[in-house]
């Protein structure tokens, strides 16, 4: 039976699932979020499986919008099914690429009326990237004026200024890369999603924790807004390899992949450094994002060897 045919949502009862994420974002609270990739088809079972194994584990799922181009189910069908099927608070990522100004704000007041809150605004990587390369590109927006549209709905407006019906309740995120070989660049486009309306950053994967330091001390700790350090489970050396081969702005260090390939069980080393990472970025900010991709289910053995324990 599909979801649309056999379920329907009660949406009143559901305000404290879906505020969650907020309320322990403004609490300075450690957050802790995952990746889950909606799936290439129709059938939602796979991701609901995986976001099960992670209820209880962490804030909220971060829901990808056909990351790296390549297609997927919607985010904001993806993440409806998720919040009512499984009860576990959604972050539901937009990216500007797919959508033009007038399906940016449908899609963000259709959301809104469905009861999902949290929303992390994104260019969106290039369509040249992903397996339809011969689709047209929108861009519209970018990231900050799609953080600047979302503010103006909150207050009950479209991006034009004509009124609203009724204002939307979105808390909205963007991201964040400390690791960027340009600082002048990286403080500049910080503060113009600050002051565009981003209520919290998530970050790319981080391996240098001495410049994420660096960047909390300087901009993420004085924004008082809670940044999430990117923490990526390595699976092996060849996965390493290829991330810093295929995926924009990343660089995972020769240390890193020695180890990997010098493990008797990289899967299992690559664990361990996982953990690693979530302490030291739980010395340093506000919280962590954990992308495992397809191995979604170890998760819980990252927090737990991080010492970190099931939410209350």
């Amino acid at each position: 039976m599909s979801f649309a045919a056999g379920f329907y949502p009660n949406f009143s009862n559901l305000s404290n699932l879906y505020n969650s994420f907020k309320a322990n974002a403004l609490n300075k609270n450690f957050l802790i979020t995952a990746e889950v990739a909606p799936p290439r088809g129709c059938d939602p079972q796979p991701m609901i499986s995986q976001a099960q194994l992670l209820k209880g584990r962490v804030h909220a799922v971060n829901i990808t919008d056909s990351s790296r181009a390549v297609l997927a189910m919607s985010p904001l069908a993806a993440s409806v099914i998720l919040q009512y099927q499984v009860g576990i608070t959604t972050i539901y990522q937009l990216a500007c690429r797919d959508r033009n100004v007038i399906a940016l704000q449908g899609d963000l007041l259709g959301a809104s009326a469905l009861g999902l809150q949290n929303v992390l605004a994104l260019t969106g990587d290039p369509v040249k990237a992903g397996d339809h390369p011969q689709a047209r590109a929108v861009f519209d927006l970018e990231s900050v004026r799609l953080l600047q549209a979302i503010a103006k709905l909150n207050q009950g407006q479209d991006i034009n200024g004509r009124p609203l019906d009724q204002p939307t309740d979105l808390f909205a995120g963007a991201a964040v890369d400390p690791q960027s070989s340009s600082w002048s660049g990286l403080q500049r486009r910080f503060e113009r999603k600050l002051a565009a309306g981003a209520e919290f950053f998530q970050s790319q994967l981080i391996t240098d924790f001495d410049l994420l330091d660096k960047f909390m001390q300087k901009l993420g700790n004085p924004s008082q807004k809670p940044i999430l350090a990117g923490v990526f489970l390595l699976k092996s050396a060849k996965n390493a390899q290829f991330i810093n081969k295929y995926v924009p702005g990343v660089h995972i260090p020769d240390h890193i992949i020695n180890r990997l390939a010098q493990a008797p069980i990289p899967l299992q080393e690559g664990i361990a450094i996982a953990a690693e990472q979530v302490k030291a970025a739980r010395e340093i900010c506000q919280g962590v994002h954990l992308m495992a991709v397809k191995t979604e289910h170890l998760i819980p053995q990252i927090l737990d060897l991080a010492g970190i324990p099931p939410l209350v």
